[in-house]
């Protein structure tokens, strides 16, 4: 199964970005990853509704009928690490070919989004940057495949 990070924004060249790639690197031992952007609109005086509409638009183009859908939402579900590395055992062990894990833009996700959804969930119930969002996301990722292999790197 392919798992696969897609998100509103720009790649960012800082030291957040140089650690976002160290952990895909270690995640793509484990599974097949990739992360996608889809790039801001250009027009930011659009109406909230409109932008997210817009954008909603751009997601949907990237996600496959038979993708399960996980939206990084304020609204989803917080799972421990522990959780997580279950969600991910359930995901591999289901035959789906993709996973998709999605970060919505400024505004959140639109109404379609929302209806394409399979499932929500937290990372916090703080709000972050989405490069820090992406940086946490891919450590928490690679902490689950270390706890589904019996690996050392996660302490009970």
């Amino acid at each position: 199964m392919k798992v696969r990070l897609i998100y509103i924004g720009k790649e960012d060249s800082g030291a957040l970005e140089s650690a976002v790639e160290s952990y895909v690197k270690k995640i793509k031992f484990y599974v097949p990853f990739e992360i996608e952007a889809i790039p801001y609109l250009k027009n930011t005086k659009l109406a909230v509704d409109e932008q997210k509409r817009q954008e909603g638009q751009c997601i949907l183009k990237k996600i496959d009928t038979s993708d399960y859908v996980v939206l990084l939402d304020e609204h989803g579900k917080e799972k421990t690490s522990v959780a997580f590395s279950q969600f991910m055992q359930q995901q591999m062990s289901s035959g789906r070919k993709c996973l998709d894990f999605v970060i919505g833009g400024a505004y959140g996700f639109s109404e379609e989004v929302y209806k394409r959804a399979d499932t929500l969930m937290s990372l916090s119930q703080m709000t972050f940057p989405h490069i820090l969002t992406r940086l946490i996301f891919t450590e928490q990722l690679y902490r689950a495949m270390t706890i589904l292999r019996g690996e050392p790197y996660h302490h009970v």
